[in-house]
């Protein structure tokens, strides 16, 4: 016992002191390789895993701490031989006399529940369709440490070569080249992959799921595989449009060539966020799929030039610390819009820098803008500051000098990580000019630049034609109607064409009329939207070119001018719910809800179909549903106070989703429905029926 408690007190005494000395763990161990064979078990949210580690020893030390969060490790051998080892919530401590010396290796066991980092889709459903069945990684912020004993610092990259055990009727998707696939019995397989050079450990990523793909080859030579559900057949070439010209205009704009073996793109449900680069594999939300319709109004090419642009950019080179943040996401935002401007032209690309422009003055003028460099700032300042930034930049310096410094950048600090200083160093040696004033200007300093940033907008003719029709939002309406007509000539300008309508909205005079028929006849998809959107009284002049939008090819401009029209003209609705019941809309079903719940309000209707229609909407709501089309549903349900007991148990679970903006939306709404009597009572009689787990925030609501 005194032994087992002064082995203890050593290993708290040695990693106390070395963090409060600030030492890191890079200056003294350099790891390698990692070698690791995972057995992942779905149904059991369970994964054992067996890994060693290859690395030198660059500085006497005698403790030597892997990150693996909650983990049970076992069989623990350095240099082949057994090893004293503690480990807590955080990881696991190696105990030895380590002296400077190459080719260490470390084995060790493990098994852990992950309770983030991998996520185990509808394993624990009862549906007979196996494809909705998934498991994914999400690494950002350290989590792969969840499920792989690895390195949370950044700063320590590893060449990995994974090997995953996994149910034998489904595909496994990770970094690297697939070395093999074999069925070690009828119901397992193992899937090897190798990496040839080496990561952070953030940008581990696998997926494994029914999936089906296509491989295209880039004008280097490059592999790109991209991934489907078998369901999802129909939707595959519009989601993926444009993904090979992407990647040639990326690597061609870079100036470096692709860094890594190949590429994969694979979508998952109920994924985090958009998108996650992990190093040759972006994973990313099954939101994106959409059919050629539904590319007109929300794709997929922006968040796939973003991920793609982070291969290069966070990637390659990674950042040293928080601070430096933007070199990953103000950089890919960058680079994602010029894929964009290759694609949609220069009016698009000047118009989502004044988008973002107005959204960054407004966060300085509210005194809330931040530094570029603050290691706490939010998203739109990384992402979109730091992309303005590059593009203010460029300007000063020229195409040339930026190209050059780019190039340099990354040859320089290839599989490295770098800072803010060494990248201005290499744009400073690019261009021959001192940079310290655009650091002050728009790194360092809090405050958006907006008079830098208008006088770089009015390069682009659009924007000052733009900005003189938006000038007019205050003018009468007799003074302008002339301005407003000409910005409606044919060949009308999206946004100009946008602006025109937006000022038309709540006017009643036959002037106004005409001129929403000029801009109905435009056949400008986006101006017709903008009609849809604003015009909220719909005069009988403009009734037939109204219902013209439900055959426009926009599911926002056909849900818009459905509800509108079944509002306005009840006498019309059994002929626009007839129209458009066939269609299903984005992802998230948005025209195949309103419907429904159009149909279940409209009595007058196939009334012998009511409870079929209820049953469709509420079943919408079920826990196996991807989670968008559940909060849609939720707020259908909402709206027509129709929640049923079992929607509102797929509301209680809700709340302990592992994705925060569901989470958060079920938790609000359970907050609302606990303020009407009835429905607290039907909570409490649902939730009796349920796990602890899964009623632990509305225990909290209804006890506190």
């Amino acid at each position: 016992m005194r032994k087992t408690l002064l082995f203890l007190f050593l290993c708290w005494s040695v990693t106390s002191i070395a963090q409060d000395a600030g030492l890191s763990q890079t200056d003294h161990f350099d790891f390698k390789k990692i070698d690791a064979y995972v057995k992942i078990k779905p149904s059991k949210t369970q994964v054992e895993g067996k890994v060693n580690y290859s690395f030198d020893i660059l500085a006497q030390e005698d403790t030597l701490f892997i990150d693996g969060k909650k983990m049970q490790f076992s069989e623990v051998m350095l240099s082949g031989k057994p090893v004293n080892f503690y480990s807590n919530e955080k990881g696991i401590y190696i105990i030895s006399d380590f002296l400077p010396s190459q080719d260490n290796q470390l084995t060790l066991k493990y098994k852990v529940n992950p309770n983030s980092g991998m996520y185990f889709i509808n394993w624990d459903s009862t549906e007979t369709d196996t494809s909705i069945k998934q498991v994914w990684t999400q690494g950002q912020g350290k989590y792969t440490s969840t499920w792989l004993p690895s390195f949370d610092d950044m700063t320590e990259k590893v060449e990995f070569d994974l090997s995953f055990e996994y149910p034998a009727d489904y595909k496994v998707i990770a970094n690297g080249i697939l070395k093999s696939s074999e069925n070690i019995n009828d119901s397992t397989r193992v899937w090897k992959f190798d990496m040839n050079m080496p990561m952070s450990s953030y940008l581990v990523g696998m997926a494994a799921g029914q999936f089906n793909s296509k491989t295209f080859t880039s004008a280097s030579d490059d592999d790109i595989e991209l991934f489907y559900r078998p369901g999802d057949s129909l939707k595959f070439e519009p989601t993926y449009r444009h993904s090979v010209e992407i990647f040639d205009f990326l690597e061609n704009e870079i100036g470096v060539p692709y860094p890594w073996q190949n590429y994969k793109q694979i979508p998952v449900l109920d994924f985090l966020y958009g998108g996650m680069e992990n190093t040759g594999t972006t994973i990313f939300s099954s939101s994106f799929l959409t059919n050629s319709i539904g590319f007109k109004d929300r794709n997929y090419v922006n968040v796939n030039a973003h991920e793609l642009a982070h291969q290069w950019f966070g990637d390659l080179v990674t950042e040293t610390e928080g601070k430096d943040h933007w070199l990953h996401e103000g950089f890919a935002t960058y680079y994602a819009l010029l894929a964009e401007k290759e694609i949609f032209g220069d009016d698009y690309y000047y118009w989502k820098l004044y988008e973002t422009a107005e959204s960054l003055k407004q966060l300085s003028d509210s005194g809330k803008g931040e530094a570029l460099l603050n290691p706490k700032a939010g998203s739109l300042t990384f992402y979109q500051k730091g992309a303005w930034a590059l593009h203010i930049l460029r300007e000063r310096i020229g195409d040339e000098a930026f190209q050059q410094g780019i190039k340099n950048y990354l040859e320089l600090y290839s599989f490295k990580n770098a800072n803010t200083d060494n990248f201005i160093a290499e744009m400073e040696m690019a261009s021959g000019k001192d940079l310290s004033q655009f650091v002050k200007d728009w790194l360092e300093q809090s405050a958006f630049k907006a008079t830098q940033s208008l006088e770089s907008l009015k390069r682009s003719e659009f924007i000052i034609t733009y900005l003189n029709i938006a000038a007019l939002r205050e003018t009468p309406f007799d003074q302008k109607s002339s301005y407003l007509e000409d910005a409606l000539d044919f060949p009308v300008n999206d946004y100009v064409g946008q602006e025109a309508v937006n000022q038309l909205a709540g006017l009643q005079s036959q002037r106004a009329t005409d001129l929403y028929k000029k801009a109905f006849q435009s056949n400008n998809i986006f101006v017709r939207q903008a009609i849809a959107r604003t015009m909220e009284k719909i005069p009988a002049s403009l009734k037939s070119e109204f219902e013209s939008l439900l055959e426009d090819e926009s599911y926002l401009t056909i849900e818009a001018a459905l509800f509108k029209l079944w509002e306005q003209f009840p006498e019309d609705r059994r002929k626009y719910l007839e129209k458009t019941r066939d269609l299903e809309g984005f992802y998230n079903k948005n025209i195949r809800m309103l419907w429904l719940t159009l149909n279940l309000v409209t009595p007058e209707f196939e009334p012998e179909l009511t409870e079929e229609y209820y049953k469709e909407l509420a079943g919408y709501t079920a826990p196996s549903q991807p989670f968008q089309v559940r909060e849609n549903a939720f707020s259908y349900l909402y709206q027509i106070g129709a929640f049923n007991p079992q929607s509102l148990e797929s509301l209680i679970k809700g709340t302990q989703h592992h994705t925060y903006s569901f989470r958060n939306y079920c938790r609000q709404l359970l907050d609302e429905l606990l303020k009407n009597e009835e429905y607290r009572q039907k909570l409490e009689e649902v939730s009796e029926n349920m796990a602890e787990e899964e009623v632990t925030y509305l225990r909290s609501k209804i006890n506190g």
